[in-house]
């Protein structure tokens, strides 16, 4: 089973950008959709980007499109969430995941990374 580790979070004012990545262990990287998830306190966990095995498709809710980037290198078995115009709504933990299936039946996260945003 895949292993998820997130680094790049941390304080950014409004406006500005951050780029997390996701570096993915084991040798069957490129079989998992990835997504990153978010979790602000009292909310639930939400999929703001998702990309398929390939690369060949994604995904955004309405709340980043434009303004999100899910990108990923299976050679490196790393994705990457480039992040601008960010917005104070936009503080949260940001967590790694993958898929073989659907978002509903996720089979790995990583430990999170928090993502804080200043107005």
């Amino acid at each position: 089973q895949v292993q998820l580790v997130e680094s790049g979070g941390g304080l950014v004012q409004a406006g500005g950008s951050l780029r997390l990545s996701c570096a993915a262990s084991g040798r069957t990287f490129s079989s998992y959709a990835m997504g990153w998830f978010r979790q602000a306190p009292g909310k639930e966990r939400d999929l703001v980007a998702a990309i398929s095995r390939s690369g060949s498709t994604t995904y955004y809710p309405d709340s980043v499109k434009g303004r999100f980037t899910i990108s990923r290198d299976n050679a490196k078995n790393t994705v990457y969430l480039q992040m601008n115009s960010l917005k104070p709504e936009d503080t949260a933990v940001y967590y790694c995941a993958a898929t073989r299936s659907t978002w509903s039946r996720v089979e790995a996260w990583g430990q999170g990374t928090q993502v804080t945003v200043s107005s």
